[in-house]
């Protein structure tokens, strides 16, 4: 074999040895063996219905049996918690000792009613799959990259929100396309924005960022829109659903924060570690309070430096979670979103993709070791945009070394 022969097969295996590719090629295969798994669990009675033919106790009989409360006109009836969990006993066709309230603002009985007009297992698969596809669709308009949108669909994220039904991709979706259209349709990331008020957790940063980046036709979008949501379900859903989620609004914070009636070791939060470390609720507000004041201050800085946008939206989606004290393993489908964005800027080298896996790891997790270990993934992710803000030649090195070994 000649040298040049040689060094065409060095060339060629480097080729399919590729670190993109590969990554491709692993996602894509995460991204298939998700739904058979839970194909697999639905066949032994341990997703959407158990082995008695019954709804399984999930987040998504919570949203189909709010939606029935609300076709019936009686959606304020769903924040009472009691009557709320005698008819998820009911349906399960057993007590259970968890509870399982309706924690969210009347324009999402907008999404569950609907729903509650179906079968229950066809509600379940078309919300799941309806979700996912949005998410997918907004994922892939950001990364302009079918590698992108496989790494997306191989967070275990999704997983996690597709046992549960839980809302999760729409939540991922809906700050991924307030963030995608800011720029050159400012009208639209407010209505997406004012949407995103059904979680209103995870709306908190955007006022700050349309202020700092100076979008105020989005801010005053977002406003209207917001106001419009709050008239719409009254009118829809009668005043008493609004005035309903207002007065369960505190009640909520109590339970989840103050006594973690889901438990500490689930709030994937600085909030959530100070408490599930056995410190008071007054630590954990101060330790929640400061990371908040920073956040802040780093996005407004961030906005308004001359950093390529995709990056700051990046920023932005990983604020969203940081800036919240509320927060479970399914919404970290959001970390796609900054992953995504990231990718828009500038395609993932060896050391982004590592740490991209370590965070999907540490978000899998969860699921063997119920642990605010999730908080590793947002620490990763933080880093890889710190590393694009204050090191981007250090990436352009590493891809031009990986090319030319």
């Amino acid at each position: 074999m000649t040298a040049g022969t040689g060094e065409l097969n060095a060339a060629a295996i480097g080729r399919r040895l590729d670190p993109a590719a590969l990554a491709a090629v692993g996602a894509g295969a995460f991204a298939l063996v998700y739904p058979v798994l839970l194909v697999l669990m639905f066949q032994s009675g341990n997703w959407i219905l158990e082995a008695t033919g019954r709804p399984s106790v999930s987040d998504f009989l919570v949203f189909y049996l709010a939606g029935h409360m609300a076709l019936k006109g009686a959606a304020a009836g769903a924040y009472v918690p009691q009557l709320l969990h005698a008819a998820e006993a009911s349906a399960a066709g057993h007590g259970f000792a968890s509870q399982l309230p309706w924690r969210y603002a009347p324009l999402f009985f907008f999404v569950t009613a609907p729903l509650a007009l179906l079968p229950y297992v066809s509600a379940f698969v078309v919300w799941t799959a309806g979700t996912l596809a949005l998410f997918c669709a907004v994922v892939s308009r950001i990364a302009r990259s079918p590698v992108g949108l496989l790494l997306a669909c191989a967070s275990p994220a999704v997983f996690i929100n597709g046992i549960g039904g839980q809302n999760g991709p729409l939540t991922a979706a809906l700050i991924g396309a307030a963030l995608l259209s800011l720029e050159d349709c400012p009208v639209a990331s407010g209505i997406c924005v004012a949407l995103l008020s059904y979680k209103p957790q995870f709306g908190i940063i955007f006022p700050l960022l349309f202020i700092a980046g100076g979008y105020w036709r989005a801010f005053a979008t977002a406003v209207l829109a917001t106001l419009a949501t709050v008239v719409a379900s009254c009118v829809a859903f009668g005043v008493g659903s609004v005035t309903a989620f207002l007065h369960f609004l505190p009640i909520t914070s109590n339970e989840l924060l103050i006594h973690g009636a889901n438990g500490f070791n689930k709030l994937e939060t600085a909030y959530g570690i100070v408490r599930w470390l056995g410190f008071g609720n007054g630590a954990a507000w101060t330790v929640q309070a400061i990371i908040v004041a920073v956040t802040a201050a780093v996005l407004v800085r961030l906005w308004r430096s001359d950093v390529p946008y995709a990056v700051k939206a990046a920023a932005a989606a990983v604020a969203t979670l940081v800036a919240t004290p509320h927060l479970y393993p399914y919404d970290f489908a959001v970390l796609s979103v900054a992953f995504a964005f990231l990718y828009r800027e500038r395609a993932f080298d060896l050391v982004e993709l590592i740490a991209i896996a370590a965070a999907f790891l540490s978000i899998g997790a969860f699921l063997f070791f119920p642990t605010p270990i999730c908080m590793v993934a947002t620490a990763v992710t933080v880093a890889l945009i710190a590393r694009r803000v204050f090191a981007p030649d250090l990436l352009i090195g590493s891809r031009a070394a990986f090319a030319h070994s």
